[in-house]
């Protein structure tokens, strides 16, 4: 026997008094660190069984029941859904929120892309710039806001006294059915700050060869952009184009303190989180309420899985 092999038999072999290794202590402390784990996310867990999935699961029971939240719930089936076909109030909030998701999110990522390739040019103090512009994505869904910018669009607001000495007589824009959503468009277009911040990261990433060698190749400035950044920049666009049309179906502070939790004027403004709210907590309406904030899902989800599907055919992944 060689002396390799002689060593090897020494290590192999247990000191006296130690019983073999036979894979128990890697697998204690195996159990110990996975049940420091969940003992870590059980604070976590909890919060998502009790405040969410929870939750979800009696919206999901009571969209199949009347139930006005004074006497018990009773199981009618699909009534409540039924009922959704019959009610013009319901479509006109339809209407008036796919209007609202059409116009405003288009509008908003494309200032959004603007103000992202302007400041990725590398201007003077850009952290302040990038700062202001992503204020109003934190203050654009807050009730002091929306105060603001029902004053801003009154009959005395600051836009009439901007426009009166151009010679334009003003008006009650808020109250207006023909331009009360406007206002509301122009508010969420008003907070591109979180997607501009995200355009500038994607920005960032794109290698700074293929401006260069484009450049030699004498393309110019819009050239460039189109053939190298938006291409690039499709994954980012399609993140944001997700993000934002969810956000947009979900938009109610701004739509119930403008109107003053009406939807008015002549429901130019419910949306239809707005009607949701009006019929669950206004007419205690609990079973059709669960039933519209369940449709309001199908909806997102239908949006999203479109977006996803058409993806394929216009994001570039640069692997």
């Amino acid at each position: 026997m060689s002396a390799l092999s002689e060593l090897g038999t020494l290590r192999r072999k247990n000191p006296p008094g130690q019983k073999p290794d036979r894979g128990g202590g890697a697998g204690k402390a195996n159990k110990k660190d996975n049940l420091a784990a969940y003992l870590f996310l059980t604070p976590w867990l909890a919060g998502l069984f009790v405040i969410t999935v929870g939750p979800m699961l009696a919206s999901l029971y009571l969209a199949f029941t009347d139930y006005n939240l004074i006497q018990a719930p009773e199981w009618i089936g699909f009534e409540n859904f039924t009922r959704m076909l019959s009610d013009e109030r319901l479509h006109n909030s339809l209407r008036v929120t796919f209007t609202y998701v059409l116009v405003s999110v288009p509008l908003q990522l494309a200032i959004a892309l603007l103000l992202a390739v302007v400041l990725d040019r590398g201007v003077r103090g850009m952290a302040f710039y990038r700062s202001i512009f992503y204020l109003p994505s934190l203050l654009g869904s807050s009730v002091a806001i929306a105060i603001l910018w029902k004053q801003v669009f009154g009959t005395e607001g600051l836009l009439n006294q901007l426009l009166a000495p151009l010679g334009f007589e003003g008006k009650g824009w808020i109250s207006d059915p023909s331009t009360a959503l406007g206002t509301l468009v122009v508010l969420n277009v008003w907070t591109f700050g979180a997607p501009m911040v995200i355009f500038l990261a994607g920005l960032r990433q794109i290698p700074a060869m293929y401006y260069e060698a484009a450049s030699v190749d004498g393309a110019g400035a819009w050239r460039r952009f189109r053939g190298i950044t938006l291409p690039l920049l499709t994954p980012i666009i399609f993140f944001n184009l997700v993000l934002q049309i969810i956000h947009a179906f979900q938009s109610f502070t701004q739509a119930f303190v403008v109107s003053g939790g009406t939807g008015g004027p002549s429901d130019s403004t419910m949306f239809y989180t707005l009607y949701l709210y009006d019929r669950g907590f206004g007419n205690f309406d609990m079973g059709y309420a669960s039933a519209m904030a369940w449709f309001l899902l199908v909806i997102i989800a239908f949006f999203t899985a479109a977006n996803f599907v058409a993806s394929k055919y216009w994001v570039f992944y640069d692997d």
